[in-house]
């Protein structure tokens, strides 16, 4: 056997470097985190080969004491923490020490500093593991970091380094990453000599959104929602993009817990599920969410690069992330344009700047006024019984209502913010003018949307009817499964699955939703409970609902092909005014386009 020794503290550093640098990217994020914990308010990042020859990190930060320089390379030296209490409430970006000098063991090092209010300046260097005394430079208040010629010393993973331009990308959207956390600090970037990228502060909540606009696509701030919201210990702030603004690739989510770029399988999950309902499948939303919370109730201290963090509640931090997204999403319907989710009373409302010319009032306060007017009748737009006489029976309701609504005076100064019909396109397409121009909505997809909704409102309010198994089912499960059976037995029995526990791990199905018969319970009571035994909550049953709700009003809605009057294509505008998620059907497709009259007038190059 070998005989147990030691390590030496050069490849102590060396292996802790292969956990913390997995590329030059990795450097410039440990390095602009210090000085964000210094108090810096602007950074610059001068990069040259993508990182490989050159990274420079300069700060105008609260510096370092020359007789501290030595100890801020030393391994597990730092000055965020000192206890273990400390370590409970770790509110600053780095903590373990480890950072430096794990960096200085795999390049070439040098660190530049001059602490506040005093006139000299000193500067240490570390080659190979060797550190130099420190001695006099010059350089303003703050702190530069110099770190050339990254890998010199270890061949091996410089092999793993890309191509100078993918690096490069690496670095530039770390830097996107931190500007959005910190918009309050100016940062500059630049690439071989050259500026790349400059985030002037941001002292406001709108030059905030210029920078998010700048990071995400002009296009974001007004195809997104407002968040603010507080709860149970709980703040939720931010910008969330409405469905029909999603993205192909998961590449615009920018999720911080405490000021810190996080992944977390409880936050998308949580966020997956609030989307659940109006995205088209494949799409992903596009966001940037800050949550904060006391940090004792959250590990950031589970990962090496801090990428991942552990809530202590992860159940409360799940719910209260899935209701906040829910119900702001739900709040939104058609006719807005720009839109701001607060916390009002503990509820959250949204304040629209909507379509409607009405001073002062939003889309859904507009179109509610509208429909007060009109005696808040409906329309049954050529719903087909089938279906939905299947539902009714299932509710002990009926659900056709008749009725039309009245054409508008012609002189009505109060535009709805849809406006109002003038016509129908090749029986596909209903056409309105509203006060800022064209309305283009697509019939059958607002109609199904409105059906789905009442449909939903409809199971909420009506007890639902289970089915007894005439077999009761026994399924075999794992232990932990088993136990969040029986742990949540009475919650799965509101929603007519009736679970109990035969044994370690064995369950018993004896009653599920009517509205699922004939599904696979086997496969729907796994799902549940792996679920639950996950996140502590599932939502499988609810989506398997929805699933044939939302096929019932597919079917139950106004087809394409069917002509429309004006006070039935009025009825349908007002309807979608006042239906939650309006603005995408039940597919996550858009159900309205609002064309401006400067958008029709560039069409036809009026006023050139």
């Amino acid at each position: 056997m070998t005989v147990i020794r030691p390590l030496p503290p050069e490849l102590i550093n060396q292996i802790a470097a292969g956990e913390v640098i997995e590329r030059p990217s990795s450097v410039v994020k440990e390095l602009v985190e210090n000085s964000l914990d210094a108090g810096a308010t602007r950074i610059e990042v001068e990069i040259e080969a993508g990182g490989a020859r050159l990274i420079r990190v300069r700060d105008d930060g609260d510096g370092i004491h020359a007789d501290e320089l030595p100890l801020a390379v030393a391994s597990h030296a730092t000055s965020k923490i000192g206890s273990f209490d400390d370590l409970e409430h770790v509110a600053s970006m780095g903590f373990r020490g480890e950072a430096l000098a794990s960096v200085s063991s795999v390049a070439r090092f040098a660190l530049t500093s001059r602490v506040r209010d005093q006139d000299a300046a000193f500067r240490i260097e570390v080659d190979g593991g060797g550190l130099q005394a420190a001695r006099p430079a010059q350089h303003p208040q703050g702190t530069s970091v110099e770190v050339r010629d990254l890998f010199y010393n270890v061949p091996a993973r410089k092999k793993f380094m890309r191509a100078e331009r993918t690096e490069f990308a690496h670095i530039d959207d770390l830097l996107k990453s931190l500007a959005l956390a910190r918009s309050s600090v100016e940062f500059r970037l630049s690439h071989n000599g050259k500026p790349v990228r400059i985030w002037k502060a941001a002292c406001d909540e709108q030059a905030q959104l210029v920078r998010v606009a700048e990071v995400l696509g002009e296009e974001f701030p007004a195809q997104s929602l407002r968040i603010d919201h507080a709860a149970a210990g709980l703040h939720l702030s931010g910008w969330v993009g409405l469905p029909t603004a999603s993205r192909a690739q998961a590449d615009a989510q920018y999720f911080y817990v405490n000021g810190r770029l996080v992944r977390d399988r409880i936050v998308a999950h949580a966020v997956r599920q609030a989307y659940a309902d109006v995205l088209f499948h494949g799409r992903h939303a596009a966001f940037v969410l800050y949550l904060e919370l006391d940090p004792a109730g959250v590990d950031v201290n589970v990962h090496p690069a801090k990428h991942e963090v552990r809530f202590r509640e992860q159940r409360l931090v799940h719910d209260f992330l899935f209701r906040t997204l829910h119900e702001a999403l739900a709040q939104t319907r058609a006719g807005q344009v720009a839109s701001h989710v607060q916390a009002e009373d503990g509820h959250l409302r949204l304040a629209s700047a909507s379509a409607s010319p009405l001073p002062g009032m939003p889309a859904v306060a507009a179109a509610s006024a509208w429909l007060g007017r009109a005696g808040q009748s409906r329309l049954a737009l050529g719903v087909r019984e089938a279906p939905l006489a299947d539902y009714a029976a299932l509710l002990g309701e009926s659900p056709r209502m008749a009725g039309t609504a009245p054409m508008p005076a012609a002189d009505d100064a109060e535009s709805p913010p849809l406006g109002y019909a003038i016509a129908q396109l090749k029986s596909i397409y209903v056409l309105a003018e509203n006060a800022h121009g064209l309305v283009l909505v697509d019939m059958h997809a607002a109609h199904e949307r409105i059906t789905y909704e009442k449909l939903k409102s409809g199971r909420v309010t009506s007890n639902l009817r289970s089915q007894v198994l005439l077999v009761p089912l026994s399924i075999a499960v794992s232990a932990k499964e088993a136990a969040a059976a029986e742990e949540h037995a009475e919650a799965l029995a509101e929603w007519g699955l009736e679970l109990s526990r035969s044994g370690p791990a064995t369950i018993v199905v004896r009653r599920i939703p009517a509205l699922l018969e004939g599904a696979d319970v086997g496969q729907l009571s796994r799902d549940v409970l792996s679920e639950l035994a996950q996140h502590g909550s599932s939502r499988r049953l609810q989506e398997l609902e929805n699933e044939l709700l939302s096929t019932m009003a597919c079917h139950g809605s106004v087809r394409a092909g069917r002509r429309l009057t004006i006070p039935e294509m009025n009825a349908l505008l007002r309807e979608m005014e006042a239906t939650e998620r309006s603005g995408q059907c039940n597919h996550g497709r858009p159900t309205w386009v609002q064309l401006s009259l400067a958008e029709l007038d560039k069409l036809f190059m009026r006023g050139r």
